[in-house]
C-alpha cells in the first residue's frame, strides 16, 4: 500500500456507519474492523481517509444484505489537513467497496472522491465521478 503525503485525522471507530458510494447494490456500511493497522493495546484502532476496512452491509439489495466486504474509505466528515495547507472536509462519511486484490466492485462512484485515494487506489480514481 503506498503511503500517503497528507495529514490525516483518523475518527472512524468500529461501529461507524457509512454511505455506500458505489453501485455494487449496498446502501449502508458499518465498520467492523481496520485492516493493516497496528496500535496500541486495548485501543480501539480508527480508520480515515484511505483506509481499507471490513465492513458489515446494514442496508441494500437482498442478496448483498447482511454479508461482510473490503472497503475503502473515500470521504470522512472531519477535516484533513494537505501538505499546501489547505482543509478539506465532506458532507459525509463514505466508503467504496473493493475485491481483496483492490479492484472496486462497482461500476460507477457517486459523489466526489478525495484526491488522497486516488494516489493510493488507482483503480478506485478509474471510476470515479469527481476527485477532489
Amino acid at each position: 500500500m503506498k503511503p500517503i503525503a497528507t495529514n490525516i485525522t483518523r475518527t472512524l471507530d468500529i461501529g461507524a456507519e457509512l454511505v455506500c458510494a458505489d453501485n455494487s447494490g449496498a446502501k449502508q456500511l458499518q465498520i467492523i474492523g481496520v485492516k493493516h493497522r497496528q496500535g496500541r493495546r486495548s485501543r480501539r484502532t480508527s480508520a480515515g481517509i484511505g483506509d481499507q476496512v471490513k465492513v458489515k452491509i446494514l442496508k441494500g439489495d437482498q442478496e448483498v444484505k447482511g454479508q461482510v466486504f473490503d472497503a475503502v474509505i473515500v470521504r470522512q466528515t472531519k477535516e484533513i489537513q494537505r501538505p499546501d495547507g489547505l482543509r478539506v472536509s465532506f458532507e459525509d462519511n463514505a466508503a467504496v467497496l473493493v475485491e481483496e486484490t483492490g479492484l472496486p466492485r462497482g461500476d460507477v462512484t457517486k459523489g466526489p472522491i478525495a484526491k488522497e485515494v486516488v494516489e493510493r487506489f488507482g483503480p478506485i480514481g478509474k471510476i470515479a465521478s469527481k476527485v477532489v
